[in-house]
């Protein structure tokens, strides 16, 4: 476990305004984080590569944005009020502390070694209350993943999309579970954001998918610039495997504190369409016009964390030189794409000159950012530990032949390039 890793990135992150802790003025509430201006800006671009990845290169994946209250029936239907939607608690007998008892390597508490409780299960589901009284029948739940808004979906999108199997439906948003023992920084809260795809299939084609999402997925990560010695597949053993599932394979990632889940995979089979069609008393087979055959469709999923990836992104691309930290992303992640700066902040005809090419470059859907506090060195390695990979100044040559200079983040090296070559250079 590198802790010291973990420090520096948590630091990196409230110091130039990737993640605060939530209610910070109000000594913080436990596990819940918020996303300054850079943090939002490297996390959109996350799920807008994930959004592109599944939609736009894929002909058969339509998108939606399921609602996160839904009717309690759903949960009942998926078994998320089951028994088997719980963790193990104990309580210390001593200093009160509450544990998952699978996370604890001894029979006493980790925390002051005082005696513990009997286990008892706890249910994960986020309760809350639909109109003004407070009541059984008013109970509703935040939802505890994004997929069953897809399932109850299902034959609305296929419906309307006139899609054919196989087929998917993308979606991005959030889920809130009450962990008993959340932790790690981002990667494991209360209020996490997740980037799911169901994929629709015949069921005697469920390897044939799963191995293709498999490695589809695998793709996205390396393509992104995390390492391959850093990334790996795990199987889960059947023992392991969610009550749905007939296979299960995570993609982990080399965190600081080990390796952890970044992606799940999972052959569903026809559980999840099964059950809400029962429950809900709707026919949701399929009609194969080709093959003149009815079935439930069966399903595989592809589940990514949105937080988990960009701790990982932010892990993966931390550098340290003896000058100056920056943050490697592949410019496609980047917060901001380009940085400029006027040479000296007190000559109205550079700071007039910068702000000319500033605008340019943001009238063409660059992120673009200004900058004219301290000096040129100082600013450099400011937006280095951000991880912008370019920067252009203007200075005196500039206003006699519109050239800049434009400096790499990674190499530090410097060229002249001309003015009305920017937007194709960074396009």
């Amino acid at each position: 476990m590198n802790n010291d890793l973990m420090t520096k990135i948590v630091s990196l992150c409230k110091r130039r305004g990737f993640i605060f802790p939530s209610s910070e003025i109000y000594g913080g509430f436990g596990s819940c984080y918020d996303y300054g201006p850079l943090g939002v800006e490297l996390k959109n671009n996350i799920k807008n590569e994930w959004w592109k990845e599944m939609t736009r290169r894929h002909e058969n994946i339509v998108g939606l944005d399921a609602a996160i209250l839904m009717s309690p029936k759903v949960w009942q239907a998926s078994g998320h009020l089951m028994a088997g939607f719980a963790d193990p608690l104990v309580e210390c007998k001593k200093c009160h502390h509450r544990f998952r008892k699978d996370h604890l390597k001894n029979e006493k508490c980790s925390d002051c070694g005082g005696e513990l409780t009997e286990e008892k299960k706890f249910n994960l589901m986020m309760k809350t209350f639909v109109g003004p009284v407070e009541d059984e029948a008013a109970v509703a739940y935040l939802r505890a993943e994004t997929c069953q808004g897809i399932y109850v979906n299902y034959k609305n999108v296929l419906d309307s999309a006139r899609l054919k199997i196989p087929f998917g439906i993308a979606q991005i948003g959030k889920a809130f579970r009450n962990e008993i023992t959340p932790g790690n920084f981002t990667y494991r809260m209360r209020e996490f954001e997740q980037m799911e795809m169901q994929f629709f299939i015949k069921p005697r084609e469920s390897k044939k998918w799963f191995d293709f999402w498999k490695e589809e997925r695998m793709k996205w990560y390396l393509n992104l610039g995390i390492k391959k010695e850093n990334l790996r597949f795990t199987e889960h053993k059947k023992e392991e495997l969610a009550h749905y599932a007939k296979a299960g394979i995570d993609i982990e990632y080399n965190f600081p504190f080990g390796w952890s889940e970044l992606e799940g995979i999972h052959d569903r089979g026809d559980w999840d369409l099964s059950n809400h069609g029962e429950h809900s008393g709707k026919d949701l087979s399929y009609f194969d016009d080709e093959m003149k055959e009815k079935f439930i469709p069966h399903i595989i999923e592809t589940s990514a964390g949105a937080d988990r990836s960009m701790l990982a992104f932010l892990v993966e691309n931390y550098r340290e030189e003896e000058k100056r930290v920056y943050l490697n992303f592949t410019p496609v992640l980047s917060p901001y794409k380009v940085a400029v700066f006027p040479l000296l902040a007190n000559k109205p005809a550079l700071v007039e000159k910068a702000r000319e090419v500033y605008q340019m470059l943001k009238t063409n859907d660059l992120t673009v950012i200004f900058d004219d506090r301290g000096n040129i060195g100082k600013r450099y390695y400011s937006q280095d530990e951000i991880g912008t990979p370019f920067c252009i100044t203007i200075d005196f040559q500039t206003l006699e032949d519109e050239t800049v200079t434009v400096r790499d983040r990674d190499t530090m090296k410097q060229e002249r390039v001309k003015v009305g070559e920017l937007i194709s250079l960074f396009s």
